[in-house]
Order: C-alpha cells, then sequence, then structure tokens
C-alpha cells in the first residue's frame, strides 16, 4: 500500500500499465474517496499532461452521471488525483458476474450512459474512450457514472494523423475508424457513438465484434467490415443462448430493432451514425416502453427524433471519384509488386492533399506503410529535404513496433547498409536508435561522396518496401525539389519493387 499525505488508504482497485487506483477516505473530514496515481515514479511530459486533463475537464462537468473530482495534489514526482466513491464497480467487472440477465436492465444503462454523453455534447467534450473498464455502476443502487476523460477533448473537432496503432489514442477494441487516422475524416462528438456502438454490443452477446491480437488487424476491421450478426456471435453457437465467464448458458435473444440501434451506431460513416444522444435515447427508451407495457419489442422506424443542432459537413470527397479510383487502381498495382510514380497538380487548396489521403484505407488492408516529405522553398540549397523527412517519418513509425519486429528491421537495415551506416545517420538521426551507434564513414569528397549516398540511400530505401509491407510515399511540393532528389527519385524508380511516389 501507498502512503498519501491526507489521506488513509484501505485497498488497491487497479494495477495498470500507466495508472494505480486506491480507495479510502479523507483524513480531515472521513470523505470516502478514490485516489489515482501515475505507475511511472519519472512521468513523462505526455503523461503530466493527460493526468492533469482529467482533473481540468471533470472539475466544471457537475452531473451525477460524471464522477466528481475533489482536488489534484502533488505526489512525490507527479499528482494525485481525488475522486468520489460512491461504492461502484466498472462495467466490465460487473458483466462477468451474474448481472446482466435481462434486456431491461441493458436499457436502464444504455439510458443512463446516453444522457452522459448529451451532457458532453453540450459541453462540447469529446471522451475518446468509451468503453466498459471506464463505466462504473453501483451494484446495489444501479447508479452509473463515466470515469477516465485523459485524452477527452475540449475541441469540438480533431484531425488524427496516420501512427503506428500501438500508440493510437483510446483502446483499439472500441475506437472508432476515423479516431485511427486512416479514414481521411475528422474525429467529432460522433466518434464516442461508434465506441458506446461498440460497448452496447459486448454488454449484449458477452463478447467484442471485432478480436484479434494482430493491431493492424483490428484497425482494418474498424474501416472495413462489418460486425458479426449480434444473435449469433460465434457461429459454433445456437442463436438464442451463448456461454459467458462465469454464467453459465444464458438465454438472451435480443430484439432485432436493438441489433439494428446498435449497428447504427457502428455505422463506418460518422454521417451514418445518430446525430444526437437525445436521438438514441428516444429510440431506447420506445423499446424499454415496449418491454414494460407488452413483454416484447417490436420493429420501429430508427433515428425519428434524431436532430443535430449544429451545422456539420460531411466529410466527403464530392466530384473526386475518377481521381481516387485512378490512385486506388495503382495502389493496387504496386500491391503486387509495380512500381510507380503519380503526380497529382492543382492550384494551392484545390484539395490535392485530400485526394491523396483516401489512400489510407487500402494501405491498412495491405498492412502497408504511408510516409511523407514536402519540399520547401526556402530549402531548395539542403538536398534531400523532403526524403529525410519522410523516412525520419517512417523511423517514427517503425520505433513504436515490437522488440521483434525492431529487431528484424534492424537486421535488414544493417544486411543493407553494411559498414556505411553511418552516412544514412548523419541525414536521418532516428535510424541510430534502430541500428544502434555505427562506425564513422570513410570520408570522401565531392562526386565520390555524392556517387557513394545515392547507392546507399537506395540499397536502405529497398529494405522497406515489400509483399507484405507497400510502401507509399508522398512528396510534397515538387516544384521545389532540387536536383539531387530528382536524381535520386529516378534512381529508386528503376529496381525497387512494392514502391508508389
Amino acid at each position: 500500500m501507498v502512503t498519501i499525505p491526507g489521506y488513509q488508504v484501505s485497498e488497491e482497485l487497479y494495477n495498470g500499465s500507466r495508472t494505480l487506483v486506491y480507495r479510502g477516505y479523507r483524513e480531515t473530514d472521513s470523505l470516502k474517496v478514490v485516489i489515482k496515481l501515475l505507475k511511472n515514479p519519472y512521468p513523462s511530459f505526455s503523461e503530466f499532461v493527460q493526468f492533469c486533463n482529467q482533473y481540468t475537464i471533470t472539475r466544471n462537468l457537475n452531473s451525477p452521471l460524471i464522477i466528481q473530482t475533489y482536488s489534484l495534489e502533488p505526489y512525490q514526482n507527479g499528482y494525485a488525483l481525488v475522486m468520489e466513491d460512491f461504492g461502484g464497480i466498472s462495467l466490465k467487472e460487473w458483466v462477468t458476474g451474474e448481472s446482466l440477465r435481462d434486456i431491461t436492465e441493458f436499457l436502464q444503462i444504455a439510458i443512463a450512459l446516453c444522457n452522459t454523453l448529451d451532457i458532453l455534447y453540450r459541453d462540447r467534450i469529446i471522451h475518446k474512450d468509451i468503453k466498459p473498464a471506464n463505466i462504473l455502476i453501483n451494484p446495489e443502487t444501479k447508479e452509473v457514472k463515466l470515469i477516465d476523460f485523459s485524452i477527452a477533448s475540449l475541441l469540438p473537432r480533431e484531425t488524427q494523423t496516420i501512427i503506428n496503432p500501438n500508440v493510437l489514442e483510446g483502446t483499439l477494441a472500441y475506437i472508432s475508424p476515423e479516431q485511427t487516422g486512416r479514414m481521411n475524416r475528422g474525429i467529432d462528438y460522433r466518434t464516442d457513438f461508434y465506441s458506446l456502438g461498440v460497448t452496447f454490443y459486448e454488454l449484449l452477446t458477452g463478447e467484442l465484434p471485432f478480436q484479434s491480437n494482430d493491431a493492424m488487424e483490428l484497425v482494418h476491421c474498424h474501416i472495413a467490415k462489418l460486425p458479426p450478426n449480434m444473435n449469433k456471435p460465434d457461429p459454433h453457437q445456437a442463436p438464442s443462448s451463448y456461454q459467458r465467464e462465469g454464467w453459465g448458458e444464458v438465454d438472451l435473444t435480443i430484439p432485432e430493432v436493438l441489433c439494428d440501434i446498435v449497428m447504427k451506431l457502428m455505422a463506418k460513416n460518422a454521417e451514418s451514425r445518430y446525430q444526437s444522444a437525445l436521438g438514441i435515447k428516444f429510440d431506447l427508451e420506445n423499446c424499454l416502453t415496449q418491454l414494460q407495457e407488452t413483454g416484447e419489442i417490436k420493429s420501429f422506424p430508427l433515428a425519428q427524433r434524431d436532430v443535430c443542432d449544429r451545422f456539420i459537413i460531411p466529410d466527403k470527397l464530392y466530384g473526386r471519384e475518377t481521381e481516387v479510383s485512378t490512385l486506388l487502381q495503382a495502389f493496387e498495382r504496386v500491391s503486387l509488386g509495380a512500381t510507380e510514380m503519380m503526380l497529382v497538380a492543382g492550384f494551392s487548396g484545390i484539395g490535392k492533399t485530400a485526394v491523396i489521403n483516401e489512400v489510407h484505407k487500402p494501405i491498412v488492408r495491405q498492412r502497408g506503410y504511408f510516409i511523407k516529405g514536402k519540399f520547401d522553398q526556402f530549402q531548395r540549397n539542403i538536398p534531400f529535404s523532403a526524403f529525410v523527412q519522410a523516412f525520419r517519418d517512417l523511423m517514427g513509425q517503425l520505433l513504436t513496433e515490437s522488440d521483434a519486429q525492431i529487431q528484424r528491421w534492424r537486421n535488414q537495415i544493417l544486411d543493407a547498409v553494411g559498414e556505411n551506416g553511418q552516412v544514412i545517420i548523419e541525414v536521418i538521426p532516428e535510424l541510430e536508435r534502430i541500428i544502434g551507434q555505427q562506425l564513422p564513414a570513410i570520408e570522401l569528397s565531392g562526386t565520390a561522396a555524392q556517387n557513394r549516398f545515392n547507392l546507399l540511400f537506395q540499397k536502405f530505401t529497398q529494405v522497406f518496401p515489400s509483399t507484405e509491407h507497400p510502401l507509399v510515399m508522398f512528396l510534397d511540393d515538387l516544384q521545389w525539389a532540387d536536383s539531387a532528389s530528382l536524381k535520386l527519385m529516378q534512381l529508386l524508380m528503376t529496381d525497387i519493387g512494392h514502391l508508389f511516389f
């Protein structure tokens, strides 16, 4: 047990990879509290920011549906977040016991969660991590509260850049397609509706809609695959009953309209989901009323009261079907082993990048890499500037992979560059974190140094594109390219497969 000044700690509630949670009471007034601490004794700046973000956002949310935060107090090298204790346990923990045995109980919890999301919507907060582990329920009173606002956002809209799935914000099993950064779509409050849909699916079926140990496979499922039939999540079991840990066999046939509500919440495009929490609540209340009055739930048209009070332009490309099709066809050829270059021209702000970003979706399916660099009008005296940017981006992606994968890349890169690794490290410093410190390269001058670099960079680049991982390189503002970059581009186009410029 830890010792926290001013508090008596009675038990440990949670011991995760990043945080520790304890239950206890405040010594001054014996108030029951839950205390959250950072596990890392020397937290990074980003860990500090996320930890403090919870307090900053929730201290102004005075709602019985959201866990109240009392204070943020200095503790060792970080902070202790002191919150209310209402005797709750996580919904994930609760449903592993003998709890959710009828649809009525599910509907009551679901309606409470809709009320919570409506509060967030009114305060323009995106939670970004809705899941059973972040929803507390009091087993006696059935009171429901939302917790963990560490990655919540006060921005009405965000854009997620492409990063390795292992370091994405949120929880991969519940993450919305746009939150993966690979949908060419922005993130707004409707991302929480998708995660709510996954949560409902799990509560009703006892299983997650998509299950995989491969992070990229999960991302692809969220982007492109439809969830299994809710009344038969496992094809080897009978449609109306299933086993759940600690339950024995449970007969819980899910009404068709409830399946439709969950499927609508889990639509791939935000425009196809519900547009307001009150719209979801109205349909769920209709289900509950029918169940209480007649004992069954009959189908009805969904989203009849689903009205959004904000003007939101759909994130969709208009009039670019031909260009997107040309781009995707080229990527398919590259996936099969070709090397291609495509030039995208147009005036500034016409939407070139928006079209190019459509290639993100098939890249996920092929487990490819997308990297980008930008030539600069005022940096034409720096050779290879865009290439260096692009490969620094790629090194960042590789460093977030597993130790085994990094070791594999290390061996392949060293085989390619031999004893001249330092030549590449001098322009891409992040490479040293993968292949380690290298011996100083023999100094050459003039054309000899240029030729050595071109040959090495060509060999270095050849390591990455493969059948398993096609490489897409987006070089922006090509009109400012230096002659060395153009020459290198010409060399790379000659004998490297699975490469798309």
